[in-house]
């Protein structure tokens, strides 16, 4: 029964009533609150408050000259809606608009990194070096599964590069189809698999993006629906990925999905202590110097890279722990965390 809903109209109506007109508009009031109890009739029948405005109505349009018939009250304008766009009309496809209208404060970003032989930088910023042949996930979770393939980066070397990458944006009904990047040692293409550069036909396909930053050494994605951007790099014969991923994004998976390299870091088994690299003097001075010039402070990115240069043998390993860097500088909350010394 909506007797009250007619009840609060007419009070409206009738609240401030002025000048020559006062009846004409009180008339029509009064019709239009009849109008409305007519409506109710059938639910609110054995409402008292409904039969008491019943004979309220009739007692005041006798009081008052009013005929039955007649115009009523043009019907009063509803209050405006409260001035926050609604999720709906925001574009759900924008990750940090989203999280900032539903949480009132922007998200929070993780940073994880594999480069070089490979050394891997948690998104707990935990440091490993590990052996990890064959392929690993790097990631592995509700919206994104990024695999790694490593092989010896010489023959009967402990010592593994990544040779490899295969990331997976997963399907998200609004805004993207799901789409395949695949990297290999000098093919960095700029492209998805099928070849478009976007998320497809979808609402928020534009969400979705790839372009090339440098011709063949260094891929940018960016993924704003889920709050993440993705680099991988080509340095001598060797690939890298970074990632800068919303915390909701990173923390989005389930027990069985445990072994991620860039959650948990390398297993145990998989570890390899950088100091075992280094024991010839000439070669790691030489290293030092070469990993001096790009790294200037001797944090754990430095340590890397003298030992990529020493286990390989290959200068261009200094651009693969300077671009690692370069990355984290971007794409780290935090720019205190960017230096971990061990």
């Amino acid at each position: 029964c909506k007797i009250l809903r007619c009840n609060s109209e007419y009070v409206a109506a009738t609240l401030n009533l002025r000048g020559s007109n006062r009846n004409v508009a009180y008339c029509n009031a009064l019709r239009s609150y009849s109008h409305c109890t007519r409506k109710t009739a059938r639910t609110c029948r054995g409402d008292l408050a409904y039969h008491s405005a019943v004979h309220g109505i009739e007692d005041l349009m006798i009081q008052n000259n009013c005929s039955k018939e007649g115009p009523t009250s043009p019907p009063r304008p509803r209050p405006p809606a409260p001035n926050h766009q609604g999720f709906e009309s925001l574009d759900i496809c924008n990750y940090e608009k989203s999280f900032l209208y539903k949480h009132g404060r922007p998200p929070s970003y993780q940073h994880c990194a594999a480069f070089g032989d490979p050394h891997i930088r948690t998104f707990h910023d935990e440091f490993h070096t590990c052996r990890v042949e064959g392929s690993w996930p790097l990631l592995d979770n509700d919206y994104l599964f990024v695999q790694a393939t490593s092989s010896p980066v010489a023959k009967g070397s402990n010592a593994t590069v990544t040779s490899k990458l295969t990331i997976i944006f997963k399907n998200m009904k609004e805004c993207i189809d799901q789409k395949v990047y695949q990297a290999e040692i000098d093919n960095l293409p700029a492209a998805f698999e099928d070849g478009s550069v976007n998320g497809g036909e979808r609402p928020g396909g534009s969400s979705l993006a790839i372009r090339e930053r440098s011709p063949g050494r260094h891929v940018e994605i960016r993924a704003e629906y889920i709050g993440t951007t993705i680099a991988v790099r080509q340095a001598g014969r060797q690939l890298s990925f970074s990632i800068r991923a919303a915390e909701e994004v990173a923390r989005a998976f389930t027990e069985e999905q445990d072994l991620q390299l860039c959650v948990g870091g390398c297993p145990r088994s998989q570890r390899i202590s950088r100091g075992e690299c280094c024991r010839g003097r000439a070669a790691a001075e030489t290293a030092r110097a070469l990993c001096k010039e790009m790294l200037p402070v001797e944090d754990v990115y430095f340590q890397s890279c003298v030992f990529d240069v020493v286990t390989s043998g290959d200068a261009n390993f200094t651009m693969a722990a300077h671009g690692a860097l370069e990355d984290a500088r971007v794409f780290l909350p935090n720019a205190e965390k960017l230096h971990i010394f061990q």
